[in-house]
């Protein structure tokens, strides 16, 4: 008998972890929602070259990606980061032609690396993404950090660091690389493989190895605030007093470069200052980029974001002790006492379902102690018995397992009284208003049929 098992560096989820997920997948529209942040859904794969740009020296994309040809002789790359396959939406259907700027946009979605899988780290991870394009605004890249530092802070996490750097313009970042690189011609032989190959490509990526970050070449590295422009200062200054004005604590990293190529003046990071995350404390990050619509073909738009890992989230989350998950209740479990019973079992938990009630039946026409251990593994709050003898009568035996009170309701009552007693118990999940609303459109339609 075959026994197949997931691939390495990947996980299911389900059952209790996956209350976790849906209680953060519903704070992030929470969220996006109070900053005017659109839903944007793009393919998780695209062609090669969205990701591979030539100049780009990232483990990424010299080492992670997962790249095929497929039939048509097509090279297509599964999805590894959110931003690229976002730009290409964005210049593919001129949306930079709209005229309200900075556009927001958001996503959730897995992305594919081959990496090395740790706590917090698969090969298919999931990322909560923010894109704000169209706008070079220190107040704009204010917001970004603020709205991704505001939503972990909502979620609970509390020992949390905001690191900022800049990279500055095209002609600091210029004085710069050359800087670095004549710092490290003399130390090339003693540093990684491919810290040598970043110093073709991107000196400044030398400074984000993980091999190499006690080298002492690295170590004693020229600072970029030293080759700044006034014009990259007080871009930089005036992030730093916005998010102070917001009542953040920053701290300036000057090795802070972040993992892809495309970034230009603000770069950030936030992380978590508990041990317990070990290696892994970066929680999310992202930054400015002012080339990157350009290349895709666009006009020459700055646009910037961050990428949130969300397993890494969970991580972070089980380090402080915060716990997410949701347990299921079930509003209604209906229970047929014969089969001649099943159709109107089967009508009344459609009708439950139709006003908002969560409702299970039982299908199996198992006995009723069967029924009632199903109920309470479904930590179900209300019981209605279906027999014979309450179908002729057009009534139901309903019972609140809580109070343990019990009674008989015809037909036409069971919703106000299942409204009574959730609302009681104080277990009810559902949005009330929106229920009397659903009733309300309901009992419209009837009237008009």
């Amino acid at each position: 008998m075959a026994n197949y098992q997931g691939p390495r560096g990947t996980q299911d989820v389900f059952g209790i972890e996956m209350t976790k997920w849906h209680a953060i997948e519903d704070l992030i529209r929470k969220f996006t929602h109070l900053y005017h942040v659109e839903e944007i859904r793009t393919p998780v794969f695209e062609h090669t070259e969205v990701f591979k740009r030539e100049s780009d020296s990232s483990d990424m994309v010299n080492k992670e990606m997962y790249t095929f040809t497929d039939f048509g002789q097509r090279s297509l790359t599964l999805r590894p980061e959110g931003t690229a396959g976002l730009i290409r939406s964005y210049v593919e259907h001129k949306m930079y032609a709209n005229p309200d700027t900075p556009q927001k946009f958001y996503y959730i979605g897995p992305n594919m690396r081959y990496e090395r899988p740790q706590k917090g780290r698969l090969r298919i991870h999931h990322q909560f993404g923010v894109e704000f394009i169209g706008a070079k605004s220190p107040l704009v890249d204010a917001e970004v950090i603020h709205l991704g530092f505001a939503f972990v802070s909502a979620i609970g996490l509390k020992d949390l660091k905001v690191l900022v750097n800049t990279l500055g313009d095209d002609e600091s970042r210029a004085a710069y690389r050359e800087a670095l690189k004549s710092h490290f011609f003399a130390h090339l032989d003693t540093l990684c493989p491919d810290c040598n190959r970043r110093y073709q490509q991107n000196p400044l990526r030398i400074l984000d190895c993980k091999v190499d970050a006690q080298h002492p070449s690295v170590l004693s590295a020229p600072k970029i605030n030293d080759y700044l422009n006034e014009e990259s200062k007080t871009y930089f200054n005036d992030v730093i007093h916005y998010l102070e004005g917001l009542g953040m604590t920053v701290e300036v990293s000057d090795r802070l470069v972040r993992g892809l190529d495309y970034y230009t003046h603000t770069v950030f990071e936030i992380v978590s200052a508990n041990e317990k995350m070990g290696s892994q404390s970066t929680i999310f990050g992202g930054g400015r980029y002012d080339g990157l619509v350009e290349y895709f073909g666009g006009p020459s738009i700055s646009g910037i974001g961050f990428g949130l890992g969300i397993e890494r989230l969970l991580v972070a989350c089980d380090a402080e002790g915060i716990d997410l998950a949701q347990p299921k209740s079930l509003d209604v479990y209906i229970m047929p006492l014969s089969k001649e019973v099943l159709t109107t079992s089967m009508q009344l938990t459609a009708f439950c379902r139709g006003y908002g009630f969560s409702a299970e039946l039982d299908v199996l026409q198992r006995s009723m102690k069967a029924q009632f251990k199903s109920a309470e593994r479904m930590d179900a709050s209300v019981l209605i018995f279906v027999g014979d003898d309450e179908v002729a009568k057009q009534v139901v035996k309903m019972k609140n397992v809580k109070t343990q009170e019990q009674l008989e309701v015809p037909y036409a009552d069971i919703i106000h009284q299942l409204d009574h007693w959730l609302d009681e118990n104080h277990v009810c999940d559902h949005d009330h208003g929106h229920d009397h609303e659903h009733e309300h459109d309901h009992g419209h339609a009837e009237s008009e049929s």
